[in-house]
């Protein structure tokens, strides 16, 4: 089997504060938990920004900048900056930071789509800020916008002029077809690198006949020209993996998709979940990619060629 990427998930958007001490906030807490990543062995790190203050999920470019060019110094790994922020926000304020930086690598969420928290406000009792327990409840309401019109945009902002390449992320079949419509129209060319994303209230369940089905779609509709990996959120993370993993894929976790390390215990950092996935795959036969594999495989253009 080809070499497996690990892409670590730092911190994301779905979770909050209150719900695991573990997860990072500060530029700091950011910067450590995702070099420890990169040293147990992710090649890829998916970023995001918090509120340094509040915890709140951040499009500002300053809080980017506070932990990016640390990251490029330290670790060699791929800087894999979102492109989907939080629901929340508007396009302009999602592309504002990887526009200004030019990473080799952004997320590309391939369609709208209900994004349904609401059930996590259930499990917290004691909340640390206010905006949290309003922002989880009020996601039985909350669209995520990617329109094709909004898809072409960042395909030509950060694709087109600024020579990023995706990792798109597909929460059903209908995105498989969406990315296909893209390639046909020209807008991207392969290898592509789907993220088959499962277990998220509002896109495809955490079922591994969907994760069959994903896969052959996903034959069908890009043959040899596409590589796929796999996340699952929550307690499902893992499992998905490994299944991956055996299927010739590769691999994402991080606190961004889950928050436990085990049934009932929470991860200490995303280091401690990159080491258990890498254990995992290591014995089943599979050889872990380093950053600069990472590069070949999926075309990218080099850290020296983004804007920090």
């Amino acid at each position: 089997m080809s070499k497996i990427l690990i892409t670590c998930a730092i911190t994301g958007s779905i979770h909050t504060p209150s719900m695991s001490p573990h997860l990072p906030v500060t530029a700091e807490e950011i910067t450590e938990q995702a070099i420890g990543a990169a040293e147990a062995g992710a090649s890829i790190l998916h970023l995001h920004a918090r509120d340094p203050e509040t915890g709140q999920p951040s499009a500002r470019v300053e809080d980017y900048m506070a932990f990016l060019p640390q990251l490029k110094q330290a670790t060699g790994a791929v800087l894999n900056l979102t492109t989907g922020g939080s629901a929340v926000m508007s396009l302009d304020d999602r592309l504002a930071a990887p526009k200004r930086v030019a990473p080799e690598m952004c997320s590309l969420n391939m369609g709208t789509m209900n994004f349904a928290l609401y059930p996590a406000a259930e499990r917290i009792t004691e909340w640390r800020y206010d905006w949290e327990k309003p922002f989880l409840e009020n996601s039985d309401d909350l669209v995520f916008k990617n329109t094709p019109r909004d898809i072409a945009r960042i395909l030509s902002d950060l694709g087109h002029e600024r020579g990023a390449r995706f990792e798109f992320e597909c929460y059903d079949v209908s995105h498989l077809y969406m990315l296909r419509h893209f390639a046909d129209r020209g807008m991207i060319q392969a290898p592509f690198f789907i993220q088959f994303v499962f277990g998220v209230l509002g896109g495809i369940g955490a079922d591994p006949e969907n994760l069959g089905h994903m896969k052959r779609m996903a034959d069908k509709l890009f043959g040899e020209d596409y590589q796929f990996s796999v996340l699952a959120a929550g307690r499902h993370q893992i499992p998905f993996a490994t299944m991956a993993a055996a299927m010739g894929g590769h691999v994402r976790v991080g606190l961004e998709d889950s928050l436990m390390i085990a049934r009932g215990q929470l991860a200490k950092s995303n280091a401690e979940q990159v080491a258990k996935i890498r254990r995992i795959v290591e014995d089943l036969g599979r050889t872990v990619a380093t950053p600069d594999d990472a590069r070949a495989l999926l075309g990218l253009k080099g850290a020296d060629r983004m804007a920090i």
